[in-house]
């Protein structure tokens, strides 16, 4: 049987339970959380991960509040009854919430609140009417189908349906709470009394030791399970939660930042100090850059190209090595602050806008499949995008000195659109390659060069 609260009394419950939980994160426990392996969206990934992706859904972001995701998610899981009058949905479409009569001043509303709404079935059906005609969603449908992607996910989890914990005897299909072995169900059970016992006692050193001992139980079944989980799989999880605690291109865009400004400075007041720093500052967060698309690739197996996010996060990575290149060439520091800027914008945008950009890591559709074509043709095609890109920003930044005193600063101009033609003979000669690579892929995939099928 489900409680049911008033919206004050939810808030308060929502507020209590935020509370509990900070009382017993942190610890080893958490970490041991976070690391453990689970099957979701088709590939293995750290709970974590998992965590982080769900709050994203349901509740805008992948951090939540100042709770750690993993243990918030690990409480829907257990409790879900408590959570059901907390106010955790977010909701921002005003047209959604004019459908739904719902406070358009509000942000985030309750499952319950949403579930007992007489017209949810009926946008929902509509969304489905449109599905099977196989209309393209406009924002308005697309709000609606998120609601159903959250609300759906709330519920998978108060089932046990997901995600899976324990790799099966065979097949690929891991085995979610629901479906375990009665032994590793009660394991879990005498989990979740420990995490509820630790919280009722506000965190204490015992219940947190009692609590890490039993997560470490059941992380021990349930990788001994079935197949069991291979060593390199266990190594790509701790991989994983380095790289979602560590925020490479986080902290890369603030050293191109540094970088920027250090640059600007030089080109204001002229001391070589400035230039050192500059130079220092962007090469500091190329390396961070490099190293955040490195563990990508190690974690997705693949280059780092088969969506959106990937796309914005390798072509400013081509424009600084590029900026490197044409700077030492032209000696141009236009070059370099052009090549920092875009950077920095580029990563500043995947990093702030993640409900846009989805950065999580997901299987490649099958015609993706062969690393060879997507290395060779999508990376030298996007690669040119960013020598075209890098045309732009310098251009941008001639237009500026030629509007400003187009005599005082004609060698700046000069060298400036040397760098320009040069930039647009490496974009032109990689993206001739990028398309005739395409073709060859084409019709390595479906027996023809093109077809807009």
């Amino acid at each position: 049987m489900k409680l049911k609260f008033n919206k004050p009394v939810g808030r308060v419950i929502f507020a209590v339970i935020l509370g509990l939980i900070s009382s017993v994160a942190h610890g080893d426990w958490l970490s041991e959380l976070e690391h453990l392996p689970v099957q979701d969206a088709g590939r293995i990934k750290p709970f974590d991960t998992f965590a982080k992706e769900a709050t994203q859904l349901v509740y805008g972001k992948r951090k939540f509040n100042n709770s750690s995701s993993a243990e918030v998610v690990f409480t829907w899981m257990v409790t879900p009854e408590l959570w059901s009058s907390a106010p955790i949905v977010e909701v921002r479409h005003s047209g959604v919430k004019e459908a739904l009569n719902l406070e358009k001043t509000q942000r985030y509303f309750s499952m319950n609140e949403l579930m007992t709404n007489p017209k949810l079935p009926l946008i929902f059906g509509e969304l489905q009417n449109r599905r099977e005609r196989q209309e393209k969603l406009n924002p308005y449908f697309q709000a609606v189908q998120r609601i159903e992607n959250q609300l759906g996910l709330l519920q998978v989890l108060a089932r046990g349906e997901a995600p899976g914990f324990a790799p099966p005897a065979e097949g690929s299909t891991w085995l979610t709470l629901k479906h375990l072995p009665p032994e590793l169900q009660e394991k879990f059970v005498i989990l979740a009394k420990s995490f509820l016992a630790a919280i009722g006692d506000k965190g204490t050193a015992e219940g947190k030791a009692k609590l890490e001992t039993e997560l470490k139980d059941f992380k021990a079944a349930v990788t001994a399970h079935g197949q069991g989980i291979a060593p390199d799989i266990l190594t790509k999880v701790s991989w994983e939660v380095h790289y979602n605690e560590f925020h490479p291109f986080l902290w890369s865009w603030v050293s191109y930042l540094l970088g920027l400004l250090f640059m600007v400075a030089y080109m204001v007041r002229g001391h070589a100090w400035q230039n050192n720093g500059g130079w220092v500052f962007i090469f500091i967060g190329f390396l961070l850059h490099t190293y955040g698309m490195a563990l990508r690739i190690y974690l997705a197996g693949r280059p780092p190209v088969s969506n959106m996010y990937e796309t914005v996060v390798w072509v400013p990575w081509g424009v600084v090595l590029f900026g490197f290149i044409l700077e030492r060439i032209q000696k141009s520091k236009l070059v370099l602050i052009s090549a920092a800027a875009i950077a920095t914008f580029c990563l500043i945008l995947t990093d702030l806008a993640p409900a846009v950009l989805d950065p999580s890591l997901h299987p490649l559709e099958p015609v993706l499949r062969s690393t060879f074509w997507l290395t060779t043709h999508v990376l030298i095609i996007t690669i040119s995008y960013a020598a075209f890109f890098l045309a732009f920003a310098l251009g941008d930044l001639l237009l500026f000195y030629f509007l400003k005193d187009e005599e005082k600063y004609a060698k700046q101009i000069h060298i400036g659109a040397q760098s320009i033609y040069r930039c647009l003979q490496i974009g032109v000669v990689l993206l001739a390659a990028g398309i005739i690579l395409g073709g060859i892929w084409a019709d390595y995939s479906w027996g023809r060069f093109w077809g807009w099928d």
